[in-house]
């Protein structure tokens, strides 16, 4: 594969699958055979389907097999270390490594959206930021654009760092259409993230529409 990017956010409910899907659609329209990858997911409907994982089937070059696209799939909308343990499974990264191998050899890019913040567990000795450890992938940070993103944001930076990953990018997502001081606070984080600003999802646009604004990491 060309290109691969771990997508981590801010926070739950911040955007992280239409930024992913906005991604893949960018990497599309630059020629690249792109498909979306949700290593962990809790939520299912009646016909166990998640819809995260739909998403990013729906905005990929191909239908990948299920088991590649999400290894780890829990029906309650539950914190997943919660819902791995009432299932009786123990999250490891091994089955995760294993797909975006796999889903590598099929595809240009692969965009990995992670669970949750960056810090959210999964196993009790095993979270969310140790995951994108062992896969080794640039990270593009999605900030949820509200009251309170700041701190949010830095404090997910300095993990990212911490564990020697690579900040290649983040996206503004304007989760919030009534965020008081919105070009303020975009100019603070464009001045502390030491990483290129991708682009602005603006409230309320599709996958497809997101990403005609959006550039890729070099």
């Amino acid at each position: 594969m060309k290109r691969a990017y771990f997508i981590a956010g801010t926070d739950t409910e911040i955007g992280k699958t239409r930024a992913a899907c906005a991604l893949l659609h960018a990497c599309r329209a630059r020629g690249l055979c792109a498909v979306g990858m949700k290593p962990v997911a809790a939520g299912t409907d009646a016909a166990g389907v998640n819809e995260d994982v739909a998403a990013l089937v729906a905005a990929s070059s191909f239908a990948a097999p299920p088991a590649l696209v999400n290894p780890y799939c829990f029906a309650d909308p539950i914190a997943p270390h919660v819902a791995a343990r009432e299932a009786g499974v123990t999250m490891r990264a091994a089955p995760v490594l294993a797909a975006l191998g796999e889903l590598g050899r099929q595809a240009d890019a692969v965009i990995v959206e992670g669970v949750g913040g960056f810090l959210v567990p999964l196993a009790d000795d095993f979270d969310a930021a140790d995951l994108a450890v062992a896969l080794a992938l640039p990270v593009i940070l999605v900030v949820g654009m509200r009251l309170g993103c700041l701190s949010h944001a830095l404090l997910t930076q300095e993990a990212i760092r911490a564990r020697g990953l690579s900040l290649a990018g983040w996206i503004a997502n304007r989760v919030d259409p009534r965020m008081s001081r919105f070009d303020e606070n975009l100019e603070t984080l464009k001045t502390r993230l030491h990483a290129p600003l991708l682009g602005v999802i603006a409230h309320g646009a599709d996958a497809a529409e997101a990403a005609a604004g959006l550039t890729l990491p070099d």
